[in-house]
């Protein structure tokens, strides 16, 4: 059994995960949107861009997401999406390009249990905690 985060978006789902696909290192081995599924004659015009699905895989490990219908997206809360890079300098880099344009809630910083760890929200809502075991 796998367990995946699944990120809901208010129409920037495609722009995220390209992001996301930049900064972590990733790829993303699928991306369907409502206007290219076998459902395009029963969606509205106006929802054709949206994304249905998508999936970014990170070494291994899968993060995908979708864009929800306004009347069902609901703002990410109670939750974090936690990366654990191998060095202090990919979790400066990560959590800095995350941090562009979104609220740093903790500071990366070195901690007692970690070489760095911090948490932010990015510019798409979507809430991550960096945290980097090893030393400098």
């Amino acid at each position: 059994m796998r367990i995946n985060p699944y990120l809901n978006f208010n129409g920037t789902c495609a722009e995220a995960f390209r992001f996301y696909e930049q900064v972590l290192g990733g790829k993303i081995t699928f991306m369907q949107t409502h206007g290219e599924s076998p459902m395009r004659d029963q969606t509205p015009p106006d929802w054709h861009d949206a994304v249905m699905h998508v999936t970014l895989e990170v070494d291994g490990q899968m993060l995908m997401g979708s864009d929800a219908p306004g009347e069902y997206y609901e703002k990410p809360q109670g939750f974090s999406v936690s990366v654990h890079p191998e060095d202090a300098e990919g979790a400066e880099r990560i959590f800095n390009a995350l941090a562009e344009g979104g609220q740093v809630r903790m500071p990366l910083e070195k901690t007692f249990w970690a070489a760095r760890f911090g948490m932010l929200v990015d510019r798409y809502g979507t809430p991550w905690i960096i945290n980097c075991e090893k030393g400098d």
